[in-house]
């Protein structure tokens, strides 16, 4: 059973039962009431492509992890965001649509057609690292997109990210606050928006504040992970004298370095102080618990969602969204609470 039967034993056309079961109005109440009779006598359910046919709406979200080196759903900060933005849209009565990148890490996967392919409605668009050409191309479409911590530029697209730049200059503040002039800095060699904001709005601090800048004490790991943030620590104690206090770009860079300074018997924050960004859960539970920058992961996500539904529905023209961080002080800056 399908529309087109449904509408041969109804006596009318195929566009007739799509609107029928899509609520348009400009049907008589007759040939509602025998259609939907059809219909249940016949056991029928909609499909999603008949639904379609006359809304030209899916209702599916595609939700694409940007980057030949992704986040994936192993980030805990991505996996919150996109649990909220998740709800949001299911409030809103949308489905979501994984796209897969695995086959396409060594060429260039062709987001535009799959989305078109798929009929999604709009894309969220996570951000990653080396992202891909295709990625441009989608956000340039005429597909609703809207970027998580990637910026975009379409004409239906848009983005929402914490102010990462002003979250390095509120570290620099507070380690300068509590006495210290020797800091350090942990990031990531890889180009994202994200990486290239913090590391700019530390160094911009740095300078403002009139403190030395030490190349021995910028090191860039190869991700945003626990292991880069190890091996970044390492270097630098391998290096010689450390600085007073370290800022590290991401709180698994920080959990990282936090792992290496121990394994020196380097005491958490007597020797060396340090802040993450992020405000993951695990935070609260390192020893000593790390002091972070927190952004409001709960409402990037229902940003993300409310904006994207917007753009959907033309309801609004594509806009941007940054929202403000907050220093959460916890014991590893060697600050009171």
């Amino acid at each position: 059973m399908n529309i087109k039967k449904i509408a041969e034993m109804a006596g009318v056309s195929v566009s007739t039962v799509s609107k029928i079961i899509n609520n348009y109005s400009d049907i008589s109440e007759g040939t509602r009431t025998k259609v939907l009779e059809i219909m249940k006598q016949t056991g029928y359910t909609p499909s999603n492509s008949a639904k379609t046919l006359a809304t030209k709406k899916s209702n599916l979200i595609g939700v694409i992890f940007a980057g030949k080196l992704n986040v994936d759903l192993m980030h805990p900060f991505f996996v919150e965001v996109l649990n909220s933005f998740k709800k949001q849209m299911g409030l809103l009565g949308y489905d979501l649509l994984f796209f897969s990148n695995e086959k396409f890490r060594s060429s260039d996967g062709d987001y535009l057609a799959r989305c078109l392919h798929f009929q999604v409605d709009g894309c969220v668009i996570i951000t990653g690292q080396e992202v891909e050409e295709s990625i441009r191309e989608l956000d340039q479409s005429d597909i609703p997109c809207i970027g998580v911590d990637i910026q975009l530029s379409g004409q239906m697209s848009g983005y929402v990210m914490s102010d990462n730049y002003k979250m390095s200059f509120k570290v620099v503040e507070h380690f300068y606050l509590q006495g210290h002039r020797d800091l350090g800095y942990i990031g990531s060699t890889l180009e994202s928006d994200i990486s290239n904001l913090r590391e700019r709005g530390y160094t911009d601090a740095i300078e403002s504040f009139g403190l030395p800048q030490n190349d021995a004490w910028f090191v860039n790991g190869t991700n945003f992970f626990e292991s880069s943030g190890y091996e970044a620590m390492k270097q630098m104690i391998e290096a010689g004298p450390l600085p007073t206090a370290i800022f590290a770009a991401s709180d698994l860079l920080a959990i990282g370095a936090m792992r290496a300074l121990k394994e020196h018997h380097l005491r958490i924050p007597q020797d060396v102080a340090i802040i993450g960004c992020d405000d993951i859960e695990a935070c609260q539970y390192t020893l000593p618990p790390l002091t972070t920058v927190r952004q409001n992961k709960e409402k990037i996500g229902r940003l993300a969602a409310s904006l994207l539904y917007d753009l959907i529905n033309n309801q609004s023209v594509a806009s941007n969204v940054v929202v403000e961080p907050e220093l959460v002080i916890r014991d590893s800056c060697g600050s009171k609470r």
